[in-house]
């Protein structure tokens, strides 16, 4: 492992292209409805990195990427938010992407088509440079693809207990193989995700139930947190589940708030902050995220500073 000043947050959570439509509804099977006008902006893993990284954490792309419009959309945006690449784009193809559709009340549905980040190629997971007290990313999509998934797998179990390792599973969490699934469980330090994806994965939605399930399966000290839309989140840890309220705001665009959470719960681990107050921070990021349009929406560090004191001034 190398040895760095400042650990980072790593990332191998693919980065796709967001195409966004605001929508009335969703259309019918073999109907239509008219939507606005698209937008593209890099989404997927990259709204994890953003939300940490604007936060002040030091952060590392270690996915693929193309060298199409899609690939080039991402890869102006990691450099807009100084988030280092350690592989050059892929010139033999583009970047996925993600139709992501909005409606009204703010409830986003997606459709996804896989790009380069999708395949593993040649190359070698093993060979992405970590340090002590990193945390490592990886989506629910990228265990889902077959080659990638059990690559990943590989090299988190091979992964030093000084690195952090973080899952969270997306909505493509029933999907996921449960061999897969398996193999990295026992690894994890974190696995997030919202009570829906949590329900596909288990059966049941009671938050201690979950807890009770999951926590024989991953390493000691081992958190999972269950994102719980404007109640907040549960933080399962020891013997309990505990949940912690978030702020009261008006959705506009759900887009990306689950990634906001959890690239601001990463850094606040990363700095130190005791568990709850990690994702205290991290539901009041989301919060803000929730009240604007687009994929990656979190706030900077100091205005996620004034919200929270604002909140609490209010209290």
């Amino acid at each position: 492992m190398e040895c760095r000043e400042r650990p980072r947050l790593v990332s191998v959570g693919s980065i796709v292209a967001d195409i966004r439509l605001d929508v009335p509804h969703l259309p019918a099977r073999g109907g239509d409805v008219i939507g606005s006008s698209a937008t593209v902006a890099a989404g997927g893993g990259f709204n994890i990195l953003s939300a940490a990284a604007r936060q002040g954490m030091p952060a590392l792309f270690a996915g693929w990427y193309g060298t199409g419009p899609y690939g080039k959309c991402i890869s102006a945006a990691l450099a807009r938010e100084g988030i280092a690449t350690f592989h050059p784009p892929v010139p033999e193809g583009d970047s996925g992407f993600c139709l992501v559709m909005v409606e009204p009340d703010g409830e986003r549905t997606f459709v996804s088509s896989p790009g380069v980040e999708a395949a593993l190629g040649p190359r070698r997971l093993p060979d992405v440079p970590l340090a002590a007290g990193d945390t490592v990313f990886v989506s629910g999509y990228d265990l889902c693809y077959s080659t990638l998934g059990e690559a990943i797998a590989g090299w988190a179990a091979e992964m030093p207990q000084a690195i952090r390792l973080v899952v969270d599973p997306g909505p493509l969490a029933g999907a996921i193989p449960d061999a897969i699934l398996r193999d990295v469980m026992p690894q994890l330090s974190i696995l997030t995700m919202n009570r829906r994806e949590a329900e596909l994965l288990t059966g049941v939605r009671d938050p201690a139930e979950v807890w009770s399930r999951w926590q024989p399966l991953l390493r000691p000290g081992a958190l999972l947190i269950l994102r719980d839309g404007a109640a907040g989140a549960f933080l399962c840890m020891g013997d309990e589940a505990v949940r912690v309220p978030s702020p009261s705001v008006v959705m506009i665009d759900s887009t990306g708030a689950g990634d906001t959470h959890t690239g601001v719960l990463i850094a606040g681990l990363m700095e130190g902050l005791d568990p709850v107050a990690a994702v205290r921070r991290a539901n009041a990021a989301a919060a803000i995220s929730v009240t604007r349009r687009g994929p990656a929406t979190a706030p900077g560090r100091d205005e996620l500073d004034r919200f929270l004191a604002a909140e609490a001034a209010e209290d």
